[in-house]
């Protein structure tokens, strides 16, 4: 209202701010927040992505072939912070907590990435300590094939892995695509494969099957070391019958590591017949 009302008095109107307020009120304006409600724009062929990813996820599936879902999880500060929700305790005596939520540097802040197997409705996460990287992403799904998808899927072929396209599952991310030059391949096979299906942009994964709470690091108390925070996601159920793992990863996941053109053209990437085509400056 003051900017409006110095620009009337630049063009020779006698106006306050008050005045200003007035005739935006009698004009039927209120000062009003930004709502989130738009998608954004969308690909014309949206819904045919959607339709093809669920064709390669379905197809798989019935071929007994691996499909799993990943994300990375909200990330959780590690000490005596607030955490939502409630639990028994003596009538007035609530557990105390920090006023203000600012990160301890020798506890740090835990980074879950989630696994999830469609056919076995079961989940893996790895909780990370340090920065969520495509490397970090890549070796979370690594430990999940060692730990649980091998033994799971022993005469499987290729995994097949639906993702969402930002972050450090970013179908743009040249050190993800490097990192799987050292995927393990099944003893029974050395020419295992990895296909992974980006969600198409302003999209989510449910259509393609993701994991309800795969990585919840929910519960009443603080989240005080990285113990509880592996015991929490450990002990998560559905009424699905939803199981899940969890592991510790202390590597470390430095960022900014570039991968140069050269390494990328040594990979064995077969890209998509439908919309394969590279992401715009990637």
């Amino acid at each position: 209202m003051r900017h409006l009302a110095k620009t009337l008095q630049q063009q020779g109107h006698q106006a306050s701010r008050t005045l200003v307020a007035e005739l935006l009120n009698a004009a039927g304006y209120s000062l009003q927040s930004n709502r989130k409600t738009k998608e954004g724009d969308s690909h014309p062929d949206r819904d045919a992505q959607f339709a093809y990813i669920n064709i390669q996820v379905s197809a798989a599936l019935a071929e007994k072939q691996p499909v799993i879902s990943v994300d990375t999880k909200k990330k959780e500060l590690v000490g005596d912070f607030r955490n939502n929700g409630r639990e028994y305790r003596p009538q007035g005596n609530p557990e105390a907590v920090r006023v203000h939520d600012f990160l301890i540097k020798e506890l740090g802040r835990a980074v879950p990435y989630g696994v999830y197997d469609l056919a076995a409705n079961a989940g893996w996460v790895s909780v990370g300590i340090d920065h969520d990287t495509a490397a970090f992403a890549v070796n979370s799904i690594r430990q999940w094939w060692l730990n649980l998808g091998q033994a799971r899927y022993p005469d499987a072929t290729r995994l097949l892995i639906t993702a969402d396209g930002g972050g450090s599952n970013g179908c743009g991310c040249g050190c993800g695509n490097a990192n799987c030059r050292s995927w393990p391949t099944n003893s029974a096979s050395t020419s295992s494969s990895a296909t992974c299906h980006p969600a198409p942009a302003s999209g989510t994964k449910s259509s393609t099957g993701s994991s309800p709470s795969s990585a919840r690091t929910g519960g009443p108390g603080p989240l005080v070391s990285y113990r509880t925070i592996v015991e929490l996601i450990s002990a998560t159920t559905t009424k699905t019958g939803l199981t899940v793992r969890c592991q510790l990863d202390t590597s470390q996941y430095p960022r900014g590591v570039v991968v140069s053109d050269a390494e990328m053209a040594i990979l064995n990437i077969k890209r998509a017949e439908f919309h394969g085509e590279p992401k715009s400056g990637s």
